[in-house]
């Protein structure tokens, strides 16, 4: 698979309404979504009760292309011009490590690349712009 790159809005609890209203605007439909309560749990980090009914993660195809949301998980927040990221989609683990080290080089890591329940490498870098990538890794764990 070519290396990929899609718009990601996070969103301050009203990720649902907004694919709600991404389906009816423009004819978006729903591939993947996820709540927060419907992710293995993990006792080192109980899921509040607010949490629950958060999308987690969901992508959304829009003609040939894929818009993907997340609800920011309570206590954090975007405000107007942080809220867009960009998913960069790979299916080579050394590739996802060489794009993250790249990218990290005079920027900030906000997740380090690591093994995740749904990526063997996934992390979250801001570059040195100012621009924030989510690196996710496709793949058997």
């Amino acid at each position: 698979m070519p290396l990929q790159l899609s718009p990601y809005l996070m969103m301050n609890g009203n990720a649902e309404e907004a694919i709600q209203f991404y389906e009816k605007a423009l004819d978006a439909k729903v591939a993947f979504k996820q709540t927060f309560g419907e992710m293995p749990e993990d006792p080192n980090f109980p899921l509040p009760e607010e949490a629950k009914g958060l999308v987690s993660h969901a992508l959304v195809k829009i003609g040939d292309s894929d818009l993907m949301f997340s609800d920011n998980f309570p206590g954090q927040s975007s405000k107007s011009g942080n809220q867009v990221t960009i998913c960069i989609t790979v299916d080579d683990k050394e590739q996802s490590d060489r794009i993250f080290e790249a990218l990290s080089k005079g920027g900030s890591v906000k997740m380090p690349l690591q093994e995740t329940f749904f990526s063997p490498a996934y992390g979250i870098v801001t570059d040195q712009f100012g621009v924030t990538f989510q690196i996710f890794t496709q793949g058997k764990m």
